[in-house]
């Protein structure tokens, strides 16, 4: 039987965090994991200590570009487009024009 706290959605926090290392590697995290506190907290153990993998087309966004866009995307309700995760140019865009 399923404890409350895997059914708990993660707090804003723990996504900021989980998207930030999302950012940083170069993934994308599964959505059965996104949505579940839990399940957010084990995807984040495993790939906290990581290294990122290289990209070809830039950096990727910081830690900061990402947890600012997050606020603008919560506070506007849009969703912030994957590609921006991967490329901190195109977040900035992303933050200037949803300011």
């Amino acid at each position: 039987m399923p404890t409350a706290q895997s059914q708990l959605p993660p707090t804003p926090k723990q996504t900021d965090y989980a998207r930030a290392i999302a950012a940083r590697l170069g993934v994308v995290i599964p959505p059965d994991e996104a949505g579940d506190r839990r399940r957010l907290s084990e995807w984040i153990d495993r790939h906290k200590s990581a290294r990122p993998r290289r990209v070809s087309h830039g950096p990727g966004a910081t830690s900061r570009q990402v947890a600012y866009a997050e606020r603008i995307a919560r506070a506007k309700r849009r969703a912030i487009p994957d590609e921006c995760f991967r490329d901190a140019g195109m977040m900035s865009r992303w933050i200037d024009s949803n300011r």
